[in-house]
């Protein structure tokens, strides 16, 4: 159960929310249990996985290091940029169609009052833009996609 701290109109709120599916959402407000509709399905986030590597020692021959690039997340060559937190979208600096270059913005993210700009990952084109200004997202959602 995620637990949210919200002011509304100057009143201090304790909001945890139960069970979400599609749109309907059970939230429990300072004690009181709701039964919400969403205006539009919300996004599960997604369990990220631990990967550990060991590091290679470096070779003993003079021959040149080979850069390591990890896989795009999708089969079709496109890579999601997904939320790094739980936030909200206040700016979108890209559209469909756009090109981007590897570490330019693309959203700024309001997280615990802080902004934090998502930047491209790698060269490409904006194949997809999946959230707008405005915008609340949860750590794991689909931002972009980039192909």
């Amino acid at each position: 159960m995620k637990e949210f701290k919200m002011k509304i109109n100057g009143s201090e709120y304790i909001v945890n929310i139960a069970s979400v599916e599609d749109t309907h959402a059970e939230v429990e407000v300072n004690g009181t249990v709701y039964s919400v509709e969403i205006d539009k399905p919300m996004r599960q986030p997604v369990v990220r996985q631990i990967v550990t590597t060991k590091v290679a020692t470096p070779p003993t021959s003079s021959a040149p290091a080979t850069k390591v690039t990890p896989a795009a997340t999708a089969s079709s060559g496109s890579n999601i940029i997904k939320s790094p937190l739980p936030g909200v979208i206040i700016d979108v600096c890209v559209k469909v169609g756009d090109a981007v270059k590897t570490g330019q913005k693309l959203f700024v993210l309001e997280a615990m009052k802080m902004e934090n700009s998502i930047n491209a990952e790698n060269d490409g084109k904006v194949v997809e833009v999946k959230v707008n200004k405005g915008d609340s997202v949860l750590e794991g959602a689909d931002l972009i996609v980039i192909g």
